[in-house]
């Protein structure tokens, strides 16, 4: 069978994912929706006339991505090459490519927010903004011309590296039988990516202090001393319990948090 991985077909998808990358972002979804996108518009031609098959694609990736969009083009394209093998008959469970976007969206997102966001950007404008010291637009032209120029086509290339990669990813795996351990070692991987990440950007702190005469306990810092980030734990498995057994929805789960921290920062429980 004719491979569908064309640059005809690479491309359009791409366009989809650049320009969507970052449209309907909300805090359940992020990226999501863009993946769900760029599929949808391939899904008669991944499944003709398997409307099951098509919402299965869809619904696989509707939970939630978050990526840095132009070093992190490389994940789309990797989903878009399992996919494409998938669909074309290849022994590609949906959990192995749901387990590979989530093993290296972190990864992406940090080593691509450090050198574009971090480097390359504040490069480009420290060399623009010299150039319009006296208000000349030299240095805007400067800007918009080097972003354009570069950008969209380094995007374009881990895109289209990535949708290759994908396909030679899924051959490597056909007919293995690591097949599972593959799935499970990258699926603990993912979990350790999200958990790091949420770490690192949550923060709960403890607003209660004991005062006995000139002497002041902050709770807080004793907890944060005997196991960092404690309170942040508790809630992650408090998440964890009113989604998995409660089955709140997101929504009000952020709506009990909300409602926490008002009462816990108005009584001081907790901390600003």
């Amino acid at each position: 069978m004719e491979s569908k991985l064309t640059n005809k077909f690479i491309f359009k998808s791409f366009v989809n994912w650049t320009i969507w990358n970052l449209a309907l972002y909300n805090l359940e979804n992020m990226q999501a929706p863009s993946l769900v996108k760029m599929l949808g518009d391939i899904r008669e031609e991944l499944y003709p006339g398997d409307l099951v098959k098509q919402q299965e694609l869809m619904e696989r990736h509707l939970p939630f991505f978050n990526t840095q969009p132009f070093l992190g083009a490389i994940i789309p394209g990797i989903v878009l090459g399992m996919e494409v093998e998938k669909a074309a008959g290849a022994d590609i469970p949906g959990e192995l490519i749901t387990a590979i976007k989530t093993a290296l969206m972190g990864p992406f997102a940090g080593i691509g927010d450090a050198l574009i966001q971090g480097t390359y950007v504040p490069i480009l404008l420290s060399i623009g903004l010299g150039l319009s010291s006296e208000g000349e637009l030299t240095g805007v032209l400067f800007y918009l011309i080097i972003w354009f120029a570069t950008m969209p086509a380094f995007s374009w290339f881990m895109f289209k590296q990535g949708a290759t990669l994908g396909a030679k990813a899924a051959e490597l795996v056909l007919g293995s039988n690591v097949k599972d351990k593959i799935i499970k070692s990258i699926n603990i991987i993912g979990i350790t990516v999200v958990g790091a990440i949420s770490c690192s950007y949550a923060n709960l702190k403890i607003g209660y202090t004991y005062t006995a005469g000139e002497y002041v306990l902050d709770l807080n810092s004793v907890v944060n001393n005997i196991w960092p980030k404690l309170p942040v734990l508790l809630a992650a498995f408090g998440t964890y319990y009113l989604l998995a057994k409660k089955n709140m929805s997101i929504g009000k789960v952020i709506l009990v948090y909300l409602a926490i921290a008002i009462v816990g920062t108005l009584t001081g429980v907790l901390a600003p």
